[in-house]
């Protein structure tokens, strides 16, 4: 499973197709918004949507940001991973 990171966003394709994707638009200079998680429904059930969570956290705390989530995805996902809240504020 390859992500792809662009500025603001990481995704995956396949075929020329949005796959999964996660969008996190700043909010300030050190804080970004996970406002949107995507996955295609051909790969749904397969545990994709936590592993670009996990890999967006990942490449969010490499870079020292703190995160806000407003999409309902992340804010479960990171409701069960406790140990990924390091870098989230909570609103």
């Amino acid at each position: 499973m390859e992500f792809v990171n662009e500025e603001n966003r990481v995704y995956m394709e396949g075929n020329d197709l949005l796959l999964a994707e996660v969008t996190f638009p700043k909010e300030k200079k050190d804080i970004v918004n996970i406002d949107h998680v995507f996955v295609d429904p051909s790969l749904r059930g397969q545990g994709v949507a936590s592993k670009i969570m996990l890999y967006t956290y990942n490449l969010l705390k490499e870079k020292q940001m703190k995160i806000v989530a407003t999409c309902p995805y992340a804010i479960r996902w990171f409701d069960k991973h406790p140990e990924y809240q390091d870098i989230l504020v909570k609103h």
